[in-house]
């Protein structure tokens, strides 16, 4: 393998000359100078052509021939490419290339991206060659430092990693949004959620998370929503809500720092203000309850144009949006009605019309990205509420066990990590966030 020096390394470099692979992104110049704008998969760089420079090196026959097949070279063509770096505070990355040498590796004819315009749905249907753009390689590099960091939070507080199943007999969030498909003669269903699994494995392990697709049948056009998306799903034994919440906070707070200190590259490219993500990382997170909330926003209902709302509805984004941007930084909304929230939720000790719950609403327009309950531990509580939301017994036989064998108070959440790719990246559609998004009328490319 040859032995190239990544675009992000280049600091290491400074004056000396170097051999990178990369693909050409663009190009301009002018008379004796050329400029290329190169990227390697880790970071996008400019290397600059002096024709002089090449005459002198090799001759004018040979020098002018590599000069010329420089500014001919076209969108994508994959290059092997030698320079020295140069200190260049312009740059993203702060430096560039003097071209010494190039060699052209693999050709590219009428890439279809352009550096113009194109519309969303052109955009969409070539996602296989818009990932390779600075937007979009910027936003899967700061996804990428999120499940790094995800992995890194948990496994230091000794949490154990479960794989839970995509293809399950039952449904966890209820029967309308799932994906049925036959399972050798039998119903089973896409996975909507690794939760009752990741409680089966708290109760093996003390500690676990599970990360991994899941999947919605609802059909939903927002720029929140996808079929397909990744949850990252912590279960913890011995543990009441409250501490739940210190925990969420934490981990939430340990991505976000690690984005800000390991893809600071991919936030400039993004121009994300990182003033904001560092009051979110500073600032301890507001708690408000659902009762509160909803008399918070039926008090400010004059003054903005979200719908009515009442107690016992669920909220919907304009509300979400403006909750959290009235305090200005992630907002808890705890203690939700019985009647909107999973079956599994535990009860509240001294009310009967709410659960010990809460969702985690990201400020600047972003919404929920966390849901996160303690558990309901009573057996018989259990079945009445499998009754209740018409779900089948003998479906959620092993899951009733778990209450049957040393059930103990655990609790959980689950974090979309699409959401929080969005709003980390300041994004506006939760479609970029993923580098295959399957939407409503998407299942291509």
């Amino acid at each position: 393998m040859e032995n190239f020096v990544s675009i992000i390394d280049v600091k290491n470099y400074v004056n000396q000359e170097i051999t990178i692979g990369a693909w050409v992104a663009n190009k301009s110049g002018k008379g004796k100078l050329a400029f290329l704008q190169l990227r390697d998969g880790t970071a996008y760089c400019q290397a600059v052509a002096f024709k002089p420079n090449f005459i002198e090196k090799y001759g004018e026959v040979e020098g002018l021939a590599k000069f010329d097949q420089i500014k001919h070279l076209s969108q994508e063509t994959a290059i092997k490419l030698t320079g020295v770096v140069k200190a260049d505070e312009r740059s993203k990355i702060g430096y560039e290339l003097d071209v010494t040498d190039i060699e052209v590796i693999g050709e590219s004819v009428d890439y279809p991206i352009t550096p113009k315009e194109h519309g969303t749905d052109f955009l969409m249907d070539n996602r296989h060659l818009w990932l390779r753009s600075r937007k979009q390689h910027a936003i899967m590099l700061v996804r990428n430092e999120i499940i790094r960091a995800t992995y890194e939070f948990f496994n230091e507080r000794g949490f154990i990693k479960i794989d839970s199943p995509i293809l399950t007999g039952s449904a966890p969030e209820g029967t309308t949004e799932l994906f049925e498909t036959d399972y050798f003669g039998q119903p089973a269903f896409l996975s909507q959620t690794g939760q009752l699994y990741a409680e089966a494995g708290a109760m093996a392990f003390g500690k676990v998370f599970t990360f991994g697709p899941t999947f919605r049948a609802e059909k939903s056009k927002t720029r929140r929503h996808l079929t397909e998306f990744w949850m990252i799903e912590p279960e913890m034994a011995f543990t009441t809500h409250e501490a739940s919440l210190e925990v969420q906070e934490a981990y939430v707070k340990h991505i976000i720092r690690a984005v800000m200190t390991n893809q600071a590259y991919a936030l400039s490219e993004l121009d994300r203000d990182v003033t904001v993500l560092e009051k979110y990382v500073t600032t301890p997170f507001k708690k408000i309850t659902y009762d509160d909330a909803v008399t918070l926003l039926q008090e400010n209902q004059a003054d903005n144009d979200y719908e009515k709302i009442t107690w016992g509805d669920d909220f919907g984004s304009p509300h979400e949006t403006w909750i959290s941007n009235y305090f200005g930084v992630p907002t808890f909304i705890l203690n939700y009605p019985k009647a909107i929230k999973a079956f599994y939720m535990k009860p509240h000790p001294t009310r009967d019309d709410v659960v010990i719950c809460a969702d985690l609403l990201a400020p600047e327009g972003y919404g929920e990205i966390i849901g996160g309950s303690e558990r309901a531990t009573d057996y018989e509580y259990l079945k009445t509420k499998l009754v209740e939301f018409g779900l089948s017994e003998s479906e959620y036989a092993w899951y009733l066990d778990l209450r049957k064998y040393g059930s103990v108070p655990h609790s959980g959440f689950g974090l979309g990590l699409e959401r929080v790719v969005t709003w980390i990246t300041g994004n506006e559609h939760i479609r970029e966030a993923i580098p295959f998004p399957r939407l409503l009328h998407r299942l291509k490319p």
